[in-house]
Formats: C-alpha cells, sequence, structure tokens
C-alpha cells in the first residue's frame, strides 16, 4: 500500500511543498530509501531511472542541510551536465519551502570563470560532473571540509564514463563523518568495491524498475548480417510511424554514421555521444525532447539522464552486453501508463546476449518475422514541432514568460501554439507548431525581447 509523506518527521512546510508539486505518495524507492537517509544512515540504492529517486534524496539532503549555517554542506556526483542539470531543477523545487537555499551546478562544458565567481558567493548544495569538480578541488576554488553529506548518483555510469579515479581524488577531500549515498541502475563488481571502501555500514535497498514491462511490447528480430540492419530499421520505422524513437547503438561512429544515413534519407534524425561539443549536445536533447525531432540515435552513456516524457519506441541496433542494460534502455518506454514498443535486431553472433536477457526477465523473448511488417511506401514521420534559438538567456535575465509574451497577444500566436521553452546561461530554445516555425522567427527577428533585438535562427 502506498505510503504518503506524512508518515516521514518532515517540517509542515516541507509536506506542504510536496503536496504543491503533487508528491501525493512516495515511490518505493521513496519508502524504503527516505527513513534511512533521514536517520542519517550510509545507504546504496539500485533503482533504475524515472523511480523517484532524485527526491529521495533531495528530500534526505534537505532535511539535514543546517541553511543559517553559509557553507557546502552536500554535494551530488552526477555522471553527465544534462542530469546534473535535471538534479539541480528538482533540487530547487523541493527547496522552495526553505528560504534562501543556494544551489550551484558546476559541470564541464560551460565557462569556468564565472563558476569561480558563484563559488566566491557561496553555497549550500553543490551538484556536478566528476571532471569539473576535480578540477575546482585542485585549482582551490572548491573546499568541501564542511561536507555532511555526498550523494554519488547513477555511479554506474560514473565509472563506464571513466570517472573512477576522479571519484576517488573527490573523496579523498571530502570529510570522513559524512552520510554516503551511492544510487546506482545496475550493480556490478566496480559498484561494490566502491561501496565497500567509500560507506561506512551502508544499507542496502533494492527496487525495480517502476516501468510495468508488460506495457511495453518486446519484439526481436534475427539477421544473417549487420549491414541488413539498416533496411530492416527503415522497415520498422514505416510499420510504426512512431513520433518519437530512441535508436541504441555501441560506438559513437555508428552511431553518428546511423543518424547521418537517416537524415540523408529523410528522416528527422540526431546522434548524441560522447563527441559532440556541449552547445551541440544541448541543442540536440532540446530538439529531442521538444518534439522537434523525431529520431535520436545514441550511445548508452550520452543518453543516460535523459527526460524524455513520452518515447514511443526503442530500437536497439546492437544489443548491449549487459542484460541489466537492455532493460535499462527499453524502460525508457512505456512509462506513466503509456504503451511502448522495444525492437532489437539480432545478428548470430549477438545470440549469447539475447539468453542472458532470457535469464535475467525469467522468460523467453518473442521472436518476429520481418516479413509480415507492412510495406508502406514512407517511414517519414514529420516533428509536429519547430526550434528557434534565440541568442540569450539567463546572463540576459531573459525568462520563459518573456519568450512566450514575444509570441502571443500582439504578435497574434496562440498560447497552444508555443511548446517547451529551455533557457541556458548565453542561449535560449523555444518549439512553436511546424506550420508557424518562419512566422514565428520573422516575429522574433523583427520585434524585441526584454527591450532589446536579439538573433534568432530557426534550427534545422
Amino acid at each position: 500500500m502506498p505510503l504518503s509523506f506524512s508518515t516521514l518527521p518532515l517540517s509542515k512546510a516541507t509536506l506542504s511543498n510536496l503536496e504543491s508539486l503533487s508528491y501525493h505518495e512516495m515511490t518505493p524507492i521513496q519508502a524504503e530509501s527516505l527513513p534511512l537517509i533521514l536517520k542519517g544512515q550510509d545507504l546504496i540504492a539500485k533503482a533504475k531511472t524515472g523511480s523517484g529517486k532524485t527526491a529521495a534524496f533531495g528530500i534526505g539532503l534537505l532535511h539535514h542541510l543546517k541553511v543559517e549555517q553559509f557553507r557546502i554542506q552536500s554535494l551530488v556526483l552526477c555522471p553527465t551536465r544534462e542530469l546534473a542539470d535535471q538534479v539541480a531543477k528538482e533540487l530547487r523545487r523541493l527547496a522552495r519551502a526553505t528560504h534562501n537555499v543556494k544551489i550551484l551546478t558546476l559541470c564541464g562544458g560551460m565557462p569556468f570563470g564565472p563558476q569561480i565567481g558563484s563559488l566566491e558567493h557561496g553555497a549550500h548544495i553543490i551538484v556536478g560532473t566528476p571532471g569539473r569538480i576535480q578540477e575546482h578541488l585542485r585549482k582551490g576554488t572548491l573546499v568541501l571540509q564542511d561536507l555532511s553529506m555526498l550523494v554519488l548518483d547513477e555511479a554506474d555510469r560514473m565509472l563506464d564514463m571513466g570517472f573512477a579515479d576522479s571519484i576517488q581524488s573527490i573523496i579523498s577531500q571530502c570529510p570522513s563523518n559524512r552520510q554516503t549515498l551511492l544510487f546506482s541502475a545496475t550493480y556490478p563488481d566496480q559498484i561494490a568495491k566502491m561501496a565497500s571502501e567509500y560507506l561506512n555500514s551502508p544499507a542496502e535497498v533494492t527496487v525495480e524498475s517502476l516501468h510495468d514491462q508488460t506495457r511495453i511490447a518486446q519484439h526481436f528480430y534475427e539477421l544473417e548480417h549487420t549491414n541488413e540492419k539498416y533496411l530492416l530499421i527503415e522497415r520498422l520505422l514505416a510499420h510504426h510511424q512512431p513520433e518519437s524513437t530512441v535508436i541504441f547503438c555501441h560506438t559513437k561512429k555508428d552511431c553518428q554514421d546511423l543518424a547521418d544515413q537517416l537524415t540523408e534519407d529523410g528522416y528527422s534524425a540526431l546522434a548524441l555521444h560522447g563527441d559532440l561539443e556541449q552547445r551541440d549536445r544541448d541543442q540536440v536533447l532540446v530538439r529531442f525532447s521538444n518534439r522537434s525531432c523525431s529520431i535520436l540515435v545514441a550511445t548508452d552513456v550520452a543518453a543516460r539522464g535523459l527526460d524524455i516524457k513520452a518515447l514511443d519506441v526503442v530500437i536497439n541496433f546492437e544489443l548491449p552486453r549487459d542484460p541489466e542494460v537492455y532493460v535499462h534502455r527499453i524502460g525508457r518506454t512505456g512509462r506513466a501508463g503509456h504503451e511502448g514498443v522495444a525492437l532489437s535486431l539480432v545478428t548470430p553472433a549477438e545470440g549469447h546476449r539475447v539468453n542472458r536477457i532470457e535469464a535475467l526477465l525469467g522468460n523467453t523473448v518473442q521472436w518476429c518475422d520481418a516479413a509480415k511488417l507492412n510495406d508502406q511506401q514512407t517511414a517519414f514521420t514529420k516533428p509536429p514541432m519547430a526550434t528557434l534559438c534565440i541568442d540569450g538567456g539567463k546572463k540576459n535575465k531573459i525568462r520563459p514568460g518573456d519568450i512566450l509574451g514575444a509570441l502571443t497577444g500582439d504578435a497574434g500566436f496562440k498560447a497552444e501554439q508555443i511548446g517547451k521553452i529551455d533557457i541556458f546561461p548565453f542561449h535560449s530554445y523555444v518549439a512553436v507548431n511546424n506550420d508557424i516555425g518562419k512566422a514565428a522567427l520573422k516575429r522574433l527577428m523583427n520585434g524585441k525581447l526584454k527591450g532589446r533585438k536579439v538573433k534568432v535562427r530557426l534550427l534545422k
């Protein structure tokens, strides 16, 4: 039976804020881990993305925070900037009930100087990526002597990305009498080793994914050769006609090559991998999440922390070596009560990976015949939205309401024609209905935002 947050020793202000955020009942990971976190115990939590773990450690972190003591008390390490931004955003929402909480994000791909300035003004909570946190510690611009809580979020992905040494270096500069929380979707030997070294008599919590796999149709297709996979992907897209699809590849090269081929053949596709510059990466994620791109071709590490509300189809261009990664991949579809589809392309050399997946799932997979797919003439699903990029962001005091106001009212566009608005330090992105893309671009270019002219372009 779901438990209410009111069963926890939280302040009335916190409970009221949780209610306003529609946090009515605890998810399994919150119900099992929060009582332990609130008691100050170290914790190993095995939970998938989407289980509610951010709120679990966020509520605990804020509960222990001494706001009147203006010093860095908590550090959350995340594998990617995108996940760090998501975590910081959620912590700020959870902190609404607590006045004057200062939360800073310190991630790579962003200018170093402004981060030093922000640190000089002080903070209570730091959320960042291991490489940049280590760099600040090395330069002496970040000091963790007052730290009381350390959170390792998506610990398995941080190890996959080669951050083991950075994490070790960071922890060596944290006080030994801290509380440490380790969250991981999978639990390889490396994670067990990390936990034994850095955690003090931790409690262990394991929660199965909230993603109901009965809502995910899992279809496996066998091919003789790898070079047959592209044609099959075209047929699968034609058959299912998905509005949003993520295709997983192992390597950056395969990822980029496949996205380039799809684009060349007329699909709306973008690649997401570790070789992208940060600004390009931001644009890819923005365009896919705001529905102005239909297909995202990604590596596992790059796709970790994706904030996609409704994903129609997941395609495994190659099966992962770890069956738990397969479960994590397909769990991105079929969320929040929606039906989802997971399609896997398998060559004979990958047969042993299917066996591991079957062993993990406890049943045999469903093999399908590609010959039975609908042979439609076109597989193209035009994205419903277009994205406008504005040269101006948080540093220019631009807010979502400013952009919405510039496009509605006298501008003549309806609020329902405007989609997701994302504000970054120096750029802003707004999704608009595809049919008004050029008209909205012209309106913003000829008008003013915050009383000044801005450069705007339509992303393609």
